[in-house]
């Protein structure tokens, strides 16, 4: 386990399919690459970018996002969605993130994500009541 620290960082490569897409997904009408798969992806990289720095029984679970989606990505296209960890205070951790096109270098979509780290178990009783 490393230590939860600034510049963690994470790099998922996706492919493009008919299920990514807005219209699949009821984000709209566009045989493309939607932006809930584009965000769905972008947080993805951010847990993958904390996951060998928490704690057994720890998780971390989204509290803010701020994702512009820049461009269109058509099916059999390649994102590459990155996260690097910008901050760390207490159980809070801020994540730059940002999807390119890796053949092009084209920007797809980019911001900042917030997560918090919490216990597993305690989170789970809360919402089952």
């Amino acid at each position: 386990m490393t230590a939860m620290q600034e510049g963690l960082a994470s790099t998922l490569e996706r492919t493009v399919t008919e299920a990514d897409t807005a219209r699949a997904l009821g984000s709209g009408d566009l045989p493309v690459l939607g932006t809930p798969r584009l965000l769905a992806w972008l947080e993805a990289a951010t847990c993958a970018a904390v996951a060998n720095s928490l704690e057994p029984g720890r998780t971390t679970v989204g509290v803010r996002v701020d994702v512009r989606h820049r461009a269109a990505s058509p099916v059999g296209a390649v994102v590459t969605a990155r996260a690097t960890v910008t901050s760390v205070d207490g159980d809070t951790i801020v994540f730059r993130v940002d999807a390119t096109d890796p053949q092009s270098g084209r920007v797809l979509g980019q911001g900042e994500i917030t997560r918090a780290v919490v216990d597993r178990e305690r989170f789970l009783a809360r919402v089952s009541g």
